[in-house]
């Protein structure tokens, strides 16, 4: 793991966020249709808006188009052809890494793991390959309200944990309204977690790879009381491609 600045009250200081909206759920077999960027400031003004429409070159299934308003014939007319989106997404994405910016992401597994797959499909330089495969610091509002909130109930999605936080969502599935309102999930999280928020955003990443296993194993438990071939994948933030495992 690479060293990363000690940055106490992290939460307080610049910050970004990604997210996709994609053709599916299948991280292996879905594809990119549109993905925001957004990098704000201490005050949490944006610094940087960064959205993509992108022709995936298959057809987007009516279910994935009613969630994020991109229909197939909407893609084709005015979406980049998806080699030139996704890599135009993953330098973006690596640069601000590279800067060292903590960057939100959701359920960071599905959208840098279908990214990663993008990339791989297209022959393209992989997120982790252009990074020395240090893919860091992550914040994943999903693994952090779970870590300090283990029992309570109710979804987790972005939706609700705005609701949790009291929040204004400015139009779930929308890849830019998501990427602000993560944001702010992940500074109300830490303002609830003096020990997160003093923490430095290597042990801070370190904390989300143990306890994205943990949940993992606690979720793939419950699911065997029914299917007991039932498997939760504990990698985060990212799940590696086959022929690296």
């Amino acid at each position: 793991m690479t060293n990363l600045p000690s940055m106490d009250q992290w939460h307080l200081g610049p910050m970004a966020a990604f997210d996709l909206e994609t053709t599916g759920v299948d991280v292996e077999s879905d594809r990119v249709v549109t993905a925001a960027l957004l990098r704000v400031d201490s005050e949490g003004r944006p610094t940087l808006e960064r959205t993509w429409l992108v022709n995936p070159g298959v057809p987007i299934p009516e279910d994935a188009a009613r969630i994020h308003g991109v229909t197939t014939q909407r893609a084709e007319a005015e979406g980049v052809p998806a080699i030139d989106g996704v890599e135009q997404i993953t330098s973006a994405v690596a640069d601000i890494l590279a800067d060292r910016v903590p960057l939100v992401v959701m359920n960071a597994p599905y959208d840098l793991t279908l990214l990663d797959r993008e990339a791989r499909r297209h022959g393209l330089t992989p997120l982790a390959e252009r990074l020395d495969g240090s893919i860091e610091p992550i914040l994943d509002p999903l693994i952090l309200d779970k870590h300090i909130d283990r029992f309570r109930r109710g979804k987790r999605n972005l939706t609700a944990l705005c609701d949790h936080y009291d929040i204004e969502h400015g139009g779930a599935h929308h890849a830019g309204a998501d990427a602000a309102a993560a944001v702010a999930v992940v500074r109300r999280i830490a303002s609830a977690s003096t020990a997160l928020a003093t923490m430095g955003l290597g042990e801070l990443h370190s904390i989300q790879v143990r306890a994205a296993a943990t949940q993992a194993a606690s979720l793939q438990a419950y699911l065997r009381r029914r299917n007991p071939s039932a498997s939760v994948d504990p990698n985060w933030p990212i799940i590696p491609a086959a022929s690296n495992n």
